[in-house]
């Protein structure tokens, strides 16, 4: 079937008919940002949660509660807890006994992104984080969107975004544009506001992960219905559904053909996507990494 939500627009119903898989093949008949905006991205966001295995419950929750995040799932007592916005859990931390610290040269998370609903309300998390010096690991203009890097207290790295408007992205020769520039964090600054913690529009925006062989990992994810959306140099690749600029980066920054992510190592426990059209389940894709499919609501 067509992955091409039919619209209004001929052509993309054209594309339908003959039989395209691919959202790329819409990018090149210039007509995405007519596509985009007349709702072909209307279905429910597909990351639901990121999963931590930790070694202190109490530092890691300390931390994330002053992040911004809202204790939303209370398994203290059983050594797990759920955190998110209003009733929505992002971010699951769970206590792994015994674990050991993850070694060099090994796939896992390079970071998980937490998308902000604009950047007024990025400009007022950095504020918060100036405010209660919360150390940055950076700050990037990507184009598509402007990013703030941190790092746990155990090293697991986050970003927190905002995705500029969509009809600002560009994509060249069916590939977005983007970039790593440096972030204008004044400009950010002037349209802060109070920060109560992170509103209800917040979500998993994307996954970045450590693997070892580009090819590899991208076959399976692509199995999953995501789609190439930028190669670095072969040496990171993004991936998305219905043309999101990405929902998964992967790289091999830790080293090509590095090693797989065990059980015991303190760090990505799973994510978790729904999908449709997609079996629910629990699967582990080749580096190791715990993708959990959940059932469509």
């Amino acid at each position: 079937m067509c992955a091409i939500r039919p619209v209004i627009l001929s052509a993309a119903k054209d594309l339908c008919v003959r039989g395209t898989r691919s959202f790329a093949a819409l990018r090149m008949t210039g007509l995405i940002s007519k596509y985009l905006r007349e709702g072909g991205l209307a279905q429910a966001w597909p990351l639901r949660r990121v999963g931590l295995k930790v070694r202190d419950l109490d530092t890691s929750l300390e931390y994330y509660t002053g992040l911004g995040f809202s204790i939303v799932r209370d398994q203290h007592a059983e050594g797990a807890v759920g955190l998110g916005s209003g009733s929505q859990e992002i971010l699951s931390l769970r206590v792994l006994p015994g674990g050991r610290p993850r070694p060099p040269r090994t796939a896992g998370l390079y970071h998980f992104a937490i998308l902000l609903s604009d950047e007024t309300e990025l400009g007022s998390f950095l504020q918060h984080s100036l405010e209660r010096r919360i150390q940055l690991a950076g700050a990037s203009d990507h184009l598509v969107s402007q990013a703030i890097y941190l790092s746990d207290p155990e090293g697991n790295g986050i970003e927190v975004y905002a995705d500029r408007q969509r009809e600002q992205w560009e994509w060249k020769r069916g590939q977005i544009n983007m970039a790593t520039l440096p972030l204008d964090a004044q400009a950010l600054l002037k349209q802060a506001r109070s920060f109560d913690g992170f509103s209800p529009q917040t979500r998993l925006g994307h996954m970045h992960l450590n693997v070892g062989d580009l090819d590899r990992s991208a076959a399976f994810y692509q199995e999953l219905g995501l789609e190439l959306t930028a190669d670095l140099y072969n040496q990171a690749r993004f991936l998305s559904w219905d043309g999101y600029h990405h929902h998964l980066g992967i790289n091999v920054w830790a080293g090509r053909n590095a090693s797989r992510l065990e059980p015991d190592v303190y760090g990505l426990d799973f994510f978790e996507i729904s999908r449709p059209g997609l079996k629910p389940g629990t699967f582990e894709d080749p580096d190791g990494v715990k993708v959990v499919v959940d059932a469509v609501e």
